[in-house]
């Protein structure tokens, strides 16, 4: 496996909050061809839910694919900031993901985790939204 730096795009979607909610994650190679895509149905849940659970859909995929170098984009500051440390997570249902997300990251050689503008997470955003679709 080549040791370049892949990019995992993620994405959580919620049609009112709490509400039926999707996940979708994207992984790129370092030209942005897309080399792997995830969409998950989350049933009812809250926006920050379907944003964790896009990202461990994600990281989930980046594993079994053999992808140990990430670059993690998502367009949640709060779940950004979270993984990065700045902010505390306080919610309990949210602490039992972050466990799991930070399982996960550990489990990469190196990982950084950015928040970019919703215009930047697109094709993530697309997925998450389909999920919902296909499952009403």
């Amino acid at each position: 496996m080549e040791k370049q730096n892949y990019r995992l795009y993620s994405d959580g979607a919620c049609r009112g909050n709490p509400g039926e909610g999707g996940a979708g994650a994207v992984i790129t190679d370092a030209e942005g061809n897309a080399v792997w895509e995830g969409k998950e149905y989350l049933g009812h849940c809250t926006n920050n839910i379907a944003e964790y659970k896009a990202l461990i859909l994600g990281l989930k995929g980046a594993l079994q694919e053999g992808y140990k170098k990430l670059y993690v984009y998502m367009d949640s500051e709060l779940l950004a900031k979270q993984i990065n440390g700045s902010y505390k997570v306080k919610n309990e249902n949210l602490k039992v993901l972050m466990r799991e997300v930070r399982s996960l990251l550990s489990s990469f050689e190196s990982v950084q985790v950015k928040h970019v503008l919703r215009c930047h997470n697109a094709r993530a955003d697309k997925l998450a939204n389909l999920a919902i679709d296909i499952n009403n």
